[in-house]
């Protein structure tokens, strides 16, 4: 099969580029039922889709399925992610042979969380500690991996201040990472103040906004609770509004979001990664709402 192309040829087009992203299902059944959500989204023709690697890498065998899936199957250009999570530096070396001698030619390269129950992150025996370290590691196995990596535009849950994590995101791009794509955010402003940052910092890769659909308010503070992010309060007046009616929550975060991809396109952001949740009604509606 032929290698898929390096993501940073597709941003070297100079068009914005949509992706989106999957998660590994629990069991066969979930498999089945991405298989046909991702069947679905084949329409709106993503440039690439990226599979999570879920905490604490347990769902790595889910992952490695999933990825030869979409791409072998579907034929999208699949972007796995990988963790120094419960790795050492042999293993995280043999997993690059065989992710690359699958064809695949994009990682995104994540220090990864601790696993459920685990405070904080301990590396493993001969492992990495930090992602510019996998970067490096990935990089010097095979050159012509395409490296992404995370950024937060609101800063990372664990760094002490906004200049710490900026520090460890050009240690990222420095190691090799040729984009970045951001946690999900609900205010416009966090980004553009992030990409500012990031520029005055050296940080010249494309940085890609990443959009999450809402599904209710509840979800909507799990995540921002979790991850650090503000949530403005007129998406909350609106999530409110719309009670236990799942159908109106639903339609209100795509609305959200709609309006948060228009306002990126048109200040020029290199495109937008959607985080779907394995929904495919989400990324439709955003399609077809950008088409109109």
């Amino acid at each position: 099969m032929i290698p898929d192309l390096p993501i940073a040829d597709l941003f070297a087009q100079g068009r914005p580029l949509r992706s989106l992203e999957f998660f590994p299902p629990k069991d066969d059944a979930g498999v089945a039922g991405l298989r046909e959500t991702a069947t679905a989204l084949r329409r709106i023709r993503p440039d690439f889709v990226s599979v999570t690697y879920g905490a604490g890498g347990g769902t790595r065998e889910r992952t490695t399925q999933v990825s030869a899936l979409l791409r072998g199957e579907l034929g999208f250009t699949v972007m796995p992610h990988l963790t120094c999570v419960g790795h050492s530096r042999a293993e995280l070396e043999g997993m690059a042979d065989r992710i690359h001698a699958g064809g695949f030619r994009n990682i995104m390269a994540l220090r990864g969380d601790p696993p459920r129950g685990a405070t904080e992150f301990k590396p493993a025996p001969d492992g990495l500690r930090h992602a510019n370290e996998l970067v490096a590691l990935l990089k010097a196995r095979h050159p012509d991996f395409c490296l992404g990596v995370g950024g937060y535009p609101e800063r990372h849950p664990e760094a002490p201040s906004m200049e710490a994590d900026l520090d460890n995101l050009k240690r990222k791009v420095d190691a090799g990472a040729a984009f970045v794509t951001t946690q999900l955010f609900f205010d416009n402003n966090a980004y553009y103040r992030f990409v500012d940052r990031c520029r005055a910092r050296g940080i010249l890769v494309p940085v890609v906004p990443g959009i999450m659909p809402v599904l209710s308010l509840n979800q909507t503070q799990r995540f921002t609770q979790m991850c650090g992010v503000a949530l403005p309060a007129v998406l909350t007046k609106r999530l409110e509004a719309a009670g236990d009616d799942a159908g109106t929550a639903e339609a209100v975060g795509i609305d959200w979001a709609l309006a948060q991809i228009r306002d990126l396109l048109a200040n020029g952001a290199p495109g937008y990664h959607v985080y779907i949740l394995n929904r495919a009604k989400s990324a439709l509606a955003l399609a077809a709402g950008l088409a109109a």
